[in-house]
């Protein structure tokens, strides 16, 4: 269970690349799926046909019904709503529940200092993570140029945050210049929440550079 739709299409990808090899039927459940699709879905969870099942709160529905629900894993717990947190609290009376945060609340942590719940953290980085290099610098449009080809030239991204919306389509501008061949997208919080969605798994999906 995860608070967005990049989210839950991140942890689905996930999820089907670990058990490839493995006969487990997986399900993603967000808002881009039609009604039929949501209810077919669901049917299938109650009846067993699916295994693992990955969405946002729409998992929370009504309709979710599961022949036999034994582990319950959410992410991100604090980005839920006060509703969405009393249906979790009566679903981790019977089930098995596994909290993760990259920063827990302090009600989260204060839960596991009085032992009501269990805490793990995990300090090793992943395998191949290469340290994170900091520059602090004036902008300079070169070294900007340079970091942009260093890293599409090694098949990766380039995620560039900007301090104001009305600035960003001039930045955006500016970064096709530098990037010539870069596919390049704008995405910021005052759009609508479906096409600011549609840009991130866009982006996600590496349909953008």
């Amino acid at each position: 269970l995860v608070p967005t739709t990049i989210l839950a299409a991140q942890h689905y990808e996930t999820f089907k690349e670990r058990f490839a090899a493995s006969p487990f039927n997986i399900a993603l459940v967000n808002r881009y799926k039609t009604s039929a699709e949501k209810k077919k879905i669901f049917k299938d969870v109650s009846e067993g046909k699916i295994d693992i099942v990955v969405g946002t709160h729409a998992l929370l529905s009504n309709q979710s019904d599961f022949k036999d629900l034994g582990l319950l894993i959410i992410d991100e717990e604090q980005k839920f709503g006060v509703k969405q947190k009393e249906h979790l609290r009566e679903l981790r009376l019977t089930v098995d529940t596994l909290s993760m945060s990259a920063t827990p609340i302090p009600r989260s942590l204060h839960l596991s200092l009085t032992g009501v719940r269990d805490i793990s953290l995990i300090n090793t980085p992943p395998m191949n993570r290469l340290p994170v290099e900091t520059k602090i610098i004036q902008r300079d449009d070169t070294v900007l140029a340079e970091a942009f080809h260093d890293e599409l030239s090694r098949g990766g991204q380039v995620f560039v945050v900007n301090d104001r919306v009305q600035s960003i389509e001039q930045l955006a501008e500016d970064i096709e210049a530098m990037a010539p061949n870069a596919r390049v997208a704008v995405a910021h919080g005052q759009m609508e929440d479906r096409d600011l969605e549609r840009v991130m798994d866009a982006f996600i999906k590496g349909d953008f550079d």
